[in-house]
């Protein structure tokens, strides 16, 4: 899987895009806004940065194990006053220069803090990989929100075109004394309510481009739409516990919290070693004159050298419950861990079961939307029929055209939720990776226009919207 996200990971180390908001000319495709999104994400490079600093905690860990080396030097200048006269007063100075070599042979508790470090590292870089496999989502999320928001506000400016003309028609029936002025009041009202429908469409819109900018610091003007040839099929396999089975052993957060746990465990054996001893190998030389040493050769400033080697045994006997208080607040740490982890378990089992239920309502929805429509359609036909003759209302008119662009927006609605739910249910599993943008791709039209293809061609014939 890391494999599978390693496009989104090495575009993340690009260099970040200026802080100025840049505008984008033309159409801007999914694939596009994502490498987009990926180079120019601050929430991605920020968790990449987040994973570089948690990782350093390895090479800090092993320092512990390795040699320590260090070397220095002594000066001292010293003067000694005597109270005898017969005794002189005399200046003495001394220079050592000294290395010391200290080799850890025995400590339980910087191996353990090793292995949690390498725990650690494990779930920051299963995190990084988390946060770069959500942003192909919220990449799709943006994009088709904006699409959504673009083929309803088609929907609701056919709507209320189509107000509008009933509007005119009530005005001329009552011109001529074929309807009354209630007539004419309640088409107005239709039309009013779908003028301020259609306002606030157009506000969704511009909300949703925005919150494109807000993700890749680039103003989009247009995005390739989405057609509606999509095939519109059950996820593969079709089966909710084989989903399960994969989200368990393939979801991104999931694994990151199983490595959580081993490093907490790992955390709770470094703590209990405390009350083990040490041992290390410590070898020191020094280089110096006499008086550096405090010897008394006879001859002031005569050369000299030492050498040491041996070993430093350290027992603790007792440090005032320090330890022991490490101990219990390790072993806490372990539990929050662990049922930290057993919740996040069972939110994905039912992520991953309701998100499979819902890619199959999607489908569902979609072919009942679809056929709502065409219903609606013949009645709204019906409807201004039965007005022509007597047999129906201005209201029933309006209520039948209102029916229609509801059930319009509803379809339109499915077949982007299908779209974004089967990319959460991949997310869920863990198998979610660029690929699939690219294989929602070759779906997108460029030459789509929501203000006519906002329905399929032949719906949109048939019901001439």
């Amino acid at each position: 899987m890391l494999r599978r996200l390693s496009f989104a990971i090495a575009l993340a180390t690009a260099s970040m895009a200026g802080h100025a908001e840049t505008p984008v000319a033309g159409k801007t495709d999914l694939v596009s806004l994502y490498e987009d999104a990926v180079a120019n994400s601050s929430d991605l490079a920020a968790a990449r940065a987040s994973a570089d600093a948690r990782k350093e905690g390895v090479p800090q860990a092993r320092a512990g194990l390795l040699p320590q080396l260090g070397a220095g030097a002594n000066y001292n200048d010293v003067h000694t006053d005597f109270d005898k006269s017969t005794t002189s007063n005399t200046d003495r100075s001394s220079l050592v220069y000294q290395a010391n070599l200290t080799q850890p042979l025995f400590r339980a508790d910087r191996w353990f803090q090793l292995q949690a470090a390498e725990a650690v590292s494990e779930q920051a870089g299963l995190e990084f990989s988390a946060t770069a496999q959500n942003l192909i989502l919220q990449t799709a999320e943006g994009y088709f929100a904006v699409l959504q928001a673009e083929d309803n506000l088609a929907a609701t400016t056919a709507e209320e075109a189509a107000f509008k003309r009933q509007l005119d028609q009530a005005r001329e029936r009552f011109e001529v004394g074929l309807s009354d002025k209630t007539d004419v009041l309640e088409a107005q009202a239709g039309y009013d309510t779908a003028r301020a429908n259609r306002l606030n469409a157009a506000n969704v819109v511009e909300n949703a481009l925005q919150a494109l900018t807000r993700l890749t610091g680039k103003f989009y003007d247009q995005l390739v739409g989405m057609g509606h040839e999509l095939p519109v099929k059950p996820p593969v396999p079709n089966d909710a516990k084989q989903w399960v089975d994969t989200a368990l052993a393939q979801n991104l957060n999931l694994r990151a919290s199983n490595f959580g746990v081993d490093a907490a465990g790992e955390n709770l054996r470094q703590q209990k070693s405390g009350h083990l001893p040490t041992l290390d190998a410590v070898a020191s030389y020094s280089q110096g004159d006499n008086d550096g040493f405090g010897l008394n050769s006879g001859i002031a400033g005569s050369a000299t050298a030492q050498t040491s080697v041996g070993l430093q045994l350290s027992v603790p006997l007792y440090t005032g419950g320090l330890t022991s208080s490490k101990v219990r607040e390790a072993t806490y740490q372990l539990d929050q861990s662990e049922q930290s982890r057993e919740s996040l378990r069972r939110q994905v089992v039912q992520n991953t079961r309701d998100q499979h239920r819902a890619v199959n309502n999607d489908i569902e929805q979609i072919q009942a939307r679809r056929q709502t429509i065409i219903s609606n359609q013949s009645a709204v036909e019906a409807n201004e029929i039965g007005y022509q003759v007597g047999t129906r209302n201005i209201v029933d008119v309006l209520n039948a055209q209102r029916a229609l662009y509801n059930s319009v927006r509803d379809y339109n609605n499915a077949r982007y939720n299908y779209i974004l739910n089967n990319l959460r249910l991949k997310q869920t599993a863990g198998t979610l990776s660029p690929d699939d943008l690219q294989a929602l791709q070759q779906w997108l039209k460029r030459d789509y226009d929501a203000k006519k293809d906002f329905l399929p061609a032949d719906l949109a014939e048939a019901g001439k919207l």
